[in-house]
């Protein structure tokens, strides 16, 4: 991920956070109501961030971001149930340069809700639930074992669905 790491830390904190995934397949449908361009404004002034998001098949999403006006990374994505949850299970897969991650830290999880035109997107926090589970029953217990705590997801990043 060393070649993604700068435009991830941008967007999403700290860059990849996890190793293995929740679930291996989508089981669940998609949520349409996330599926459009959305922007966010940079504190700094600079060109808002873009976070498209478009149908990939019936239960799979593929997520484009782009944090720096220019370049994109590039996800798929798809819901999974965990912990009474409904998470996005992000796997980053490359970036508009056409490089792929280089280390195993391709995962991330999201909850989100639309309301109106807004999306508001909260991470998982590998604070709380750590970042080295070995498999997807570890990472899934230890989301439920902290279910309960207030910091289980990060703070929420609000988009607005882009006008054009």
């Amino acid at each position: 991920m060393k070649t993604l790491l700068p435009v991830l830390a941008c967007i999403l904190l700290a860059g990849c956070d996890f190793t293995v995934p929740l679930v291996d397949t989508p089981t669940l449908d998609l949520d349409k109501s996330a599926i459009g361009l959305w922007e966010r404004p940079k504190t700094d002034g600079g060109q808002a961030e873009r976070l498209l998001v478009l149908p990939l098949g019936k239960q799979e999403y593929l997520v484009a971001y782009t944090g720096n006006g220019t370049d994109s990374i590039y996800a798929r994505g798809w819901l999974c149930k965990v912990a009474d949850l409904t998470l996005v299970q992000l796997k980053w897969i490359g970036n508009s340069k056409g490089d792929a991650p280089d280390d195993t830290r391709v995962y991330q999880f999201a909850s989100f809700t639309v309301s109106g035109d807004q999306l508001s997107l909260r991470l998982l926090n590998p604070e709380i639930v750590g970042r080295d589970a070995k498999s997807s029953a570890a990472l899934t217990k230890a989301i439920e074992a902290n279910k309960s705590s207030p910091a289980l997801l990060r703070e929420a990043m609000v988009f607005t669905k882009a006008k054009d």
